[in-house]
């Protein structure tokens, strides 16, 4: 049997999943965009990479940026897109940085970037998602899925994902070194957001929308728009 209340408790458990992630924001800017959209910036070694050798293969890119943007408090709705210099590998060795890349490998003069495009974010635990999207390194796009969590710091989740090298035509290997086809790669990430949350009765709140989490989702509007009982 259901009850006038359950539309308003079915709305609050998609807000409160959809505040597991944004919680995460550090404080906000001072004004409200349309969009919500998340900032993204991260330690130095926010993006690393390792793979299996016979002499270790693990490396950085010094020059990313991302953003993470929500149309609405639908978490599924959300979009992760993350471009990589890919000119800017380090793995502290000269000779490895310049034959990843090389045509071989990254073939940065043809394809500079390394992009990962989210389509779907999915919640999979209490602060765990699923984000699966389309990765493109060298000109080949193959769908690819990144594992986040929340992170220790404010405002931080970690992830991780894995990928055949040779899916994205990196098939030849380096000299003297016997190398295997799966690249495992981490991010670090922290968020700040640049959106605000108005609620009736409250305005514009400084946490959006953890303040709101008692009304249903089409309560509170993402981005200053009015919100009603």
């Amino acid at each position: 049997m259901t009850t006038d209340r359950e539309p308003l408790r079915v709305g609050r458990m998609k807000l409160m999943i959809f505040c597991l992630l944004t919680s995460l924001a550090l404080p906000l800017a001072s004004r409200a965009q349309d969009v919500p959209v998340f900032v993204v910036t991260g330690p130095s070694h926010a993006i690393t990479f390792t793979v299996s050798a016979s002499v270790s293969i693990k490396g950085t890119f010094d020059q990313w940026d991302a953003t993470l943007t929500f149309p609405s408090t639908d978490v599924t709705t959300g979009v992760l897109r993350i471009r990589i210099q890919a000119a800017s590998v380090n793995t502290g060795s000269s000779l490895k940085d310049s034959t990843l890349r090389g045509k071989d490998f990254f073939n940065v003069e043809r394809d500079p970037l390394i992009t990962f495009i989210s389509k779907k974010i999915m919640p999979t635990g209490p602060e765990t998602f699923e984000v699966q999207g389309d990765f493109t390194i060298r000109g080949v796009t193959k769908p690819e899925t990144l594992l986040l969590r929340k992170g220790t710091g404010s405002g931080q989740i970690k992830g991780t994902m894995a990928f055949d090298r040779r899916d994205f035509g990196m098939n030849s290997g380096i000299p003297f070194i016997r190398i295997a086809d799966r690249v495992e790669v981490t991010v670090t990430l922290e968020l700040r957001c640049t959106a605000h949350c108005r609620c009736p009765g409250i305005g514009r709140v400084p946490d959006c929308p953890t303040l709101c989490e008692d009304w249903p989702a089409r309560a509170c509007a993402v981005g200053g728009g009015a919100a009603e009982r």
